[in-house]
């Protein structure tokens, strides 16, 4: 056993280290961390490079004229310092030198999948020629359309619901084609909108008081409305002062322009045409689908011949929804000499109209005068029976009645293996069967769920949340989505003053569940919800249930519409989704052609992909700033507004 050790002296102190106290080392650590902020703080404020609002720049003869950008505000967006550290392939990235030079005069107007010289190579036979026919990767623009010459910043709603500046639209044909029929008046430099129609001989005003005798026009049932062949758009203008939100649609033909006047107007349109494929709808959309003398072989092209649009109508149209239809050959009776047709001949196709209509199973409401209205059954409770007494035609298999757009693959030959090596979205053509409705427990119960009444259906969790359609998508994160909206939009309205009346037609390129539409609700604009085929869940049911429009779109083509028709663009998230599918530039340069000059654009990514845009949007010598979110400067998602 080891000695024990001698004590130590009584007169020597323990030898003891400073270091080891507490008190010592966060002294020590808060004298440490003040230097590292100072000198950190000091070498942001002199090295690292701006990247704020861009300077006024000189005006070039190939490029288009720019603005300073207006950002006086109650919250003004910090000024970021931002070094990029992160690496992200661009494909098809241009060359520093390359200049995007303003189109010819002749392209003042042009709609990349609807142009005339390339639909002349389609086939007329039920208007296909009229359809989307885009152009690919080596047709496609890559320049600025030019505005016309003349052109002056649009009429402010709803000054503009009844005159447009005539040299922002120049077309004349309708105000002579239809000058007995009061469509449009040219008076010196403006277009008018008196409200009359081929079906109007009494005013458009004179024709909705007389539908809302026959549909609940002022209940706040009925929200969204299609209107087929909407000429330029005066019923859906009027439906307006009821709160009803109007999805006007009709083809670029002889008639000239007139999806384009109904948006110069203030009123939502789109190109489109009852053809071969479906409407980019998804089904269970529409509160009450429309057409006045819209010129629809309604009950041709199906089986047997017959009833192939009036299927696309019926799977559009919500359970209970109405279908209201003026012209041909209702009132045959007393119009079939106007109409240059025997009455003979107009008394089959009206038979086979009604015929068709039971088969699906609609009631016929009423018919008065001008026109007449059938309604679609809530469930198909008991719709299957009579459908096999009437031979009507079968229920779809189609597992998706919302896809309007359609998955399919190109293969090819590459090292003598067969390889996938590229995946194309195409249309989905429309079927000659009966879209069967979701399945109900009581024959008094409606399909798919019941709607609230309009406002409250805004705000309401709608039926679809939580499907397998649109699974992770539940009441919280519902609500979640709304409040987060309703924050966001606060912000963009401190930079952009949405209530100045600046801003009427809004694009929402990405919209998820309708949250940014949902919160411009109280603001004097609209919004086309776009929902991109690219998206992880198809949310675009959800977005008609709470009242608002859209549509689906694969953001690689053009959109259906033509050069400057909206005012604001908003892109949340769609430059991560499309990055690598396709060429980013060419989204800019369409959301150019689309938006109006001094319109707005608001990106909205990860700052590695604002990076990447903003890179491209200065060499097309926009006016831009970088700005934090409203989720402050630690968040990775940065925005980018953008003014021409």
């Amino acid at each position: 056993m080891a000695p024990p050790a001698p004590p130590p002296p009584q007169n020597q102190v323990p030898h003891t280290n400073p270091l080891r106290k507490p008190l010592i080392k966060v002294f020590l650590l808060t004298i440490l961390c003040s230097l590292s902020y100072i000198l950190g703080s000091y070498k942001t404020q002199n090295f690292s490079p701006s990247i704020s609002s861009s300077t006024a720049l000189v005006q070039d003869p190939n490029c288009l004229q720019t603005k300073n950008l207006s950002t006086q505000q109650k919250y003004p967006p910090q000024t970021l310092h931002y070094e990029p550290q992160h690496i992200l392939s661009l494909p098809l990235h241009p060359p520093k030198t390359h200049k995007f030079s303003i189109c010819p005069r002749n392209f003042t107007h042009y709609c990349p999948c609807q142009d005339p010289h390339r639909e002349s190579q389609y086939s007329a036979e039920r208007l296909l020629h009229r359809e989307r026919h885009c152009p690919n990767d080596a047709e496609k623009l890559r320049c600025l359309v030019p505005k016309p010459q003349g052109y002056r910043r649009p009429v402010p709603w709803p000054k503009s619901r009844d005159y447009v500046w005539f040299n922002n639209v120049p077309f004349k044909r309708l105000t002579v084609s239809k000058k007995d029929q009061n469509w449009v008046r040219l008076e010196r430099d403006r277009l008018f909108f008196p409200g009359g129609g081929t079906s109007f001989p009494m005013g458009i005003k004179g024709y909705i008081d007389r539908l809302k005798k026959i549909v609940p026009l002022k209940s706040g049932t009925i929200r969204t409305v299609l209107d087929v062949g909407c000429g330029v758009a005066s019923f859906g203008a009027s439906l307006m002062d009821y709160k009803i939100l109007t999805m006007s649609i009709a083809p670029r033909d002889i008639h000239e322009a007139q999806v384009q006047f109904a948006l110069e107007r203030g009123v939502p349109a789109m190109l489109g045409v009852l053809s071969m494929h479906r409407l980019p709808y998804p089904s269970r959309s529409f509160d009450m689908a429309h057409c006045s003398r819209c010129l629809v072989q309604w009950t041709a092209y199906g089986k047997s011949s017959d009833g192939l649009y009036l299927l696309e109508i019926d799977r559009v149209l919500r359970p209970g929804g109405y279908w209201v239809l003026s012209g041909p050959p209702i009132g045959w009776r007393v119009s079939y000499k106007g109409w240059e047709r025997s009455a003979q001949d107009l008394e089959n196709e009206q038979n086979n109209l009604e015929d068709f209509a039971r088969r699906l199973c609609w009631k016929k409401v009423r018919e008065k005068g001008l026109f007449a209205v059938w309604q679609k059954p809530t469930n198909h409770f008991h719709c299957s029976q009579k459908l096999k007494a009437l031979k009507s035609p079968k229920f779809c298999n189609e597992a998706d009645p919302d896809a309007a757009w359609q998955l399919g693959f190109f293969y090819g030959i590459m090292s003598d293996k067969l390889k996938r090596v590229l995946v194309l979205l195409r249309y989905r053509k429309m079927d000659a069967c009966i879209t069967p409705l979701p399945k109900v427990v009581d024959i008094h119960d409606v399909s798919g769920g019941a709607l609230e009444k309009w406002p409250k259906r805004l705000k309401s969790a709608p039926p679809r949340l939580n499907t397998a359609k649109t699974e992770g998508t539940t009441t919280w994160t519902f609500d979640k989505d709304n409040i987060q909206w309703k924050r966001r939009v606060l912000y963009y309205d401190s930079v952009l003053k949405l209530f100045g009346g600046r801003y009427r037609n809004v694009m929402d390129m990405n919209a998820g569940l309708g949250g940014f539409a949902a919160a411009l609700s109280e603001y004097p604009v609209w919004v086309m919800n776009v929902v991109p085929v690219d998206a992880e869940v198809n949310t675009l049911g959800i977005v008609y249930e709470r009242g608002l429009i859209g549509t689906y779109m694969n953001w690689c083509e053009a959109f259906s519409t033509y050069p400057r028709t909206y005012d604001l663009i908003h892109a949340h998230g769609l430059f991560s989704m499309y990055i690598a599918k396709c060429d980013i530039l060419d989204i800019l340069l369409e959301m150019h052609r689309i938006v109006r000059p001094e319109g707005a654009i608001i990106i909205r990514d990860h700052v590695d992909i604002i990076v990447k845009v903003k890179d491209l949007i200065e060499r097309l010598r926009w006016n831009n700033k970088m700005s934090h979110s409203e989720a402050g400067p630690f968040h990775p998602e940065k925005i980018l507004f953008v003014e021409l």
